[in-house]
């Protein structure tokens, strides 16, 4: 007799998430992580709300919620934090995907868990090309919007490329696809953004109350290993998303390291103007060396590559830099210090 195991077959098809590696005495340049610590007040934040680690999280997120409401101007009940804005985009697919024939479209190349959530959903993906600037072709992805299309993801800028969608063509591509299907904006490298024409997604929610604004902790502030995202959006979202949400998910070290990120997000904020100069150099200097590399508006640059990706990426490693390859495509290349972008520029002059 065969044994039939009940796990669901179409998991051994489901692309895992690659995180970038780290290779002792090597500089890791492929996760888009920020090279400096929390600051100190964080810290001792962390350390303070550990010694509570005997006592569950608080559920609801009360302290965070509250905390990010008056700092966006918007009521408690329009936020969902989650652990980390990936968790949410998960929680994104089950509240709004039921049936095996519900859709999710996404621009491809897009953030790799875009259709890891989408399959863990049991949903079907809908994806749509960058165009030929490495940008989200809006108009492709309204048109490919059925009547199964439930959710729409929309990176801005776009992990891996760092292109940004701006405001007048993501208010036409709003008003295209209507009020019936769910439009993430996922913002996670907000902070990095100078573009004055690039969406920014919170004047919006009042006036497309199926818009998702998601943005994070990890990048900008500083607090990826602590894994605290959050969603802006109509209330009746907001709460959907909370009632997916695994229970006690974001812990009280994340939450209160977030809090003092908020306190003191000043002094951490004003880090991201030295990797805005260092993208522009490090992509001026790719560009000088025959490289195709397109505007970023993010805390990495994307290297088009094709065929080449591979070896590029091994290449850097003999080098000892990290850099994180998306083959047939392209490289991502976090931008950090002068040091450490240098020791990169070297290995890519040297290829």
């Amino acid at each position: 007799m065969t044994h039939m195991t009940p796990i669901r077959p179409d998991l051994d098809s489901l692309p895992a998430y690659v995180p970038g590696r780290a290779i002792p005495g090597a500089i890791k340049l492929a996760s888009n992580e920020v090279a400096l610590a929390p600051t100190a007040p964080v810290l001792a934040a962390i350390a303070e709300a550990a010694a509570a680690g005997n006592r569950y999280p608080d559920l609801a997120v009360v302290g965070l919620s509250e905390r990010l409401a008056s700092e966006l101007d918007v009521t408690p009940d329009r936020i969902a934090v989650g652990c980390g804005s990936v968790s949410l985009c998960q929680q994104l697919v089950q509240i709004t995907c039921r049936e095996t024939t519900d859709e999710v479209v996404y621009a491809w190349r897009s953030f790799e868990a875009y259709p890891i959530v989408t399959q863990i959903g049991n949903a079907r993906a809908v994806t749509v090309p960058l165009d030929g600037d490495f940008r989200h072709d809006l108009e492709a992805m309204a048109a490919a919007v059925t009547p199964h299309t439930r959710l729409v993801f929309v990176c801005s800028p776009n992990n891996p490329t760092g292109t940004v969608v701006h405001r007048a063509e993501f208010a036409r591509f709003m008003d295209a696809v209507g009020p019936d299907v769910v439009v993430a904006l996922d913002e996670a490298y907000h902070e990095y953004v100078t573009d004055p024409e690039a969406v920014d997604g919170l004047p919006l929610i009042d006036r497309y109350p199926n818009l998702v604004v998601l943005r994070t902790f990890s990048k900008a502030y500083r607090l990826a290993g602590l894994r605290v995202g959050y969603a802006v959006t109509a209330p009746e979202i907001a709460t959907a998303l909370k009632k997916v949400c695994a229970p006690f998910s974001v812990s009280t070290v994340a939450q209160a390291g977030a809090i003092a990120a908020l306190d003191h997000a000043t002094e951490l904020l004003a880090a991201c103007k030295e990797a805005v100069g260092e993208r522009v150099r490090v992509r001026e200097a790719l560009l000088a060396a025959g490289y195709t590399v397109p505007h970023t508006q993010s805390n990495f640059v994307w290297v088009s590559l094709g065929e080449r990706t591979a070896d590029f990426a091994a290449h850097c490693l003999e080098h000892k830099v990290v850099v994180r390859p998306f083959h047939p495509d392209g490289v991502r290349v976090t931008v950090t210090t002068p040091e450490e972008d240098d020791r990169f520029l070297e290995a890519a002059r040297s290829f």
